[in-house]
């Protein structure tokens, strides 16, 4: 007696005239018709969230930002934002990696020749959305007891890196002061000056107390 033995895997409508267009209907999403895996295609990417992100943090601060204002932002979903980031930290962290990479002070720092006039186009520079107050960096800082310990190994060595520039600069024109003694004012004066713009942002003031203070430090 033969045996009958269906081949068609479990759950599988039979090969059967009047069944084939519902079988097309069955298969489950996410699986083309030989039962090959294919992710659904992206509609956003990387830098884009980075981008739209990076407002956010700047503004409202590590945290208040909320996964919604986020969501709201990004125009991406928290599916989306997680299959990218593994949480609102790392978000955060590689936003503020992305603001860093992407400053244009390191290059007007090293710009030849070197020395004050490169100091004072430091103090000066406008970043280019001027609608947000201070400087991403700077802001985060005043976050720092509960920062991720990576985003301040970011805010770390972006300083450090702006303090040897800066040094480099005063040290090619020969002051009486050591150079070094000079960058760390400078960097005091660079980060008061961004703390001070969240509360004044008017640019004549900037540039009157830049002024000034360049007066003053190129004497010593």
């Amino acid at each position: 007696m033969a045996t009958l033995w269906n081949k068609e895997p479990f759950g599988s409508i039979p090969n059967i005239p009047g069944f084939t267009l519902v079988k097309i209907y069955f298969e489950p999403i996410g699986l083309l018709g030989d039962g090959c895996l294919v992710g659904r295609p992206k509609r956003f990417n990387r830098e884009s969230i980075l981008e739209k992100a990076q407002p956010v943090f700047w503004s409202r601060g590590f945290a208040d930002t909320s996964l919604h204002e986020l969501e709201q932002a990004t125009g991406v979903n928290k599916s989306g934002l997680y299959s990218e980031f593994k949480d609102k930290e790392d978000l955060f962290v590689q936003s503020l990696r992305y603001y860093v990479d992407h400053l244009e002070l390191e290059r007007l720092l090293a710009s030849e020749p070197l020395g004050w006039d490169n100091v004072e186009r430091f103090l000066k520079v406008q970043f280019r959305n001027r609608a947000l107050k201070g400087c991403f960096v700077v802001n985060s800082m005043r976050e720092s007891a509960i920062l991720p310990r990576e985003a301040m190994n970011i805010i770390t060595q972006s300083r450090r890196t702006l303090m040897e520039l800066v040094s480099e600069n005063i040290e090619a024109e020969q002051p009486k002061t050591e150079a070094c003694v000079l960058a760390e004012l400078v960097l005091t004066f660079f980060t008061g000056l961004r703390m001070e713009h969240n509360v004044s942002s008017s640019r004549p003031a900037v540039v009157r107390k830049v002024d000034e203070f360049m007066k003053l430090i190129r004497r010593l």
